[in-house]
């Protein structure tokens, strides 16, 4: 499915993010029975830290301190939307033996609102786009643009593993980080224009890689085809999540773009953050250069696959880029073909 905005512009900026406080090795993962597997099969692939929330953090606090971030250039938005890759992100905890379905369904959308005092405003949520939540999100955000009410729309990305439940996914060979993020979509002239979404969905519970290969270079360059770009002629920056490595390569090499930078973020050091991996880096990459394009590719089980295409603008580089480990450096991002 494909989707453009080119006669209706859209833009989106103030990327925000927050990852869990607590930074573990992939052996203190094992010993702390937080692992699925050998730690040989994730730090083959790349892994090597995640983050976790810690014992006095949760879910609520995590996201409140992104989403109030953006509700200062907000304001007024128009609506929030929720997206998260777990189910269990979706509804605060209950007792399974609780009868009041009004307490089973804690939304946790509706309790970050109030715990940030945020009333009177649409809110919407989805969990079933999992990882591919920063596409699906921003395409449901920018369908809510049909009217001259110029408030910009909200998009907030949540996920924590639930207590005692590995991090990773052993059959894929992912590694996940407790993350929040949250970024504004909107008409007015910011850091990135959004020019089109394509996207793709399965019932299988597995898609071999050589067939996620194809599909992501035919969903592409289907897309740069269908808004008339020209992609080899083109400076581009490919954004990817932190999974799949070499599969990724694999897309860089085959769309033989001669000006390609490939962007794979911190996957040693932060692992996978589900939609947040989007927010992260395009916050960094965000140059002032106008007229670059960015490729932005999500997967998400369930089975999703999405692509967009963004053009960069020449305003201010926003400073949205939260420290992940007090401070510290945050590594760098690789580049190449």
């Amino acid at each position: 499915m494909i989707v453009g905005y080119q006669q209706a512009p859209i833009f989106i900026h103030e990327f925000h993010h927050q990852l869990g406080s607590v930074r573990r090795e992939l052996n203190e993962l094992k010993v702390q029975k937080l692992l699925l597997g050998e730690v040989e099969a994730l730090s083959g692939v790349g892994y090597r830290y995640n983050f976790g929330l810690s014992k006095v953090e949760t879910l609520l606090s995590l996201t409140s301190s992104p989403l109030s971030a953006a509700l200062r250039t907000a304001e007024e938005p128009r609506a929030l939307v929720f997206q998260h890759c777990y189910a269990e992100s979706a509804v605060m905890h209950y007792d399974p033996s609780e009868t009041d379905i009004a307490l089973r369904n804690r939304y946790f959308a509706g309790e970050v609102m109030r715990e940030l005092q945020l009333d009177h405003v649409p809110y919407f949520c989805s969990f079933a786009s999992g990882c591919a939540g920063f596409i699906s999100g921003l395409l449901t955000a920018a369908a809510l643009f049909s009217n001259s009410d110029e408030r910009p729309a909200i998009c907030v990305a949540a996920d924590s593993m639930p207590p005692g439940v590995p991090y990773n996914m052993l059959r894929e060979r992912i590694l996940g980080s407790d993350n929040s993020s949250a970024f504004l979509v909107q008409r007015e002239r910011a850091a990135y224009r959004l020019l089109g979404i394509n996207y793709y969905s399965t019932t299988r519970t597995a898609v071999p890689f050589v067939e996620i290969v194809k599909r992501t270079l035919e969903m592409v360059q289907g897309l740069a085809t269908e808004l008339g770009l020209d992609l080899l002629r083109s400076d581009v920056a490919l954004h990817y999540p932190n999974i799949f490595p070499d599969t990724w390569k694999m897309v860089t090499r085959y769309l033989r773009i001669s000006r390609a930078e490939h962007v794979l973020d911190e996957m040693l050091e932060r692992a996978h953050c589900g939609a947040t991996d989007s927010v992260i880096s395009l916050g960094k990459l965000h140059r002032g250069q106008r007229g670059r394009l960015h490729v932005v590719v999500n997967y998400g089980v369930g089975l999703h696959l999405g692509v967009c295409i963004l053009e960069e603008q020449d305003v201010a580089r926003e400073s949205a880029i939260r420290p992940l480990d007090n401070g510290k450096p945050q590594g760098t991002i690789s580049s190449g073909n």
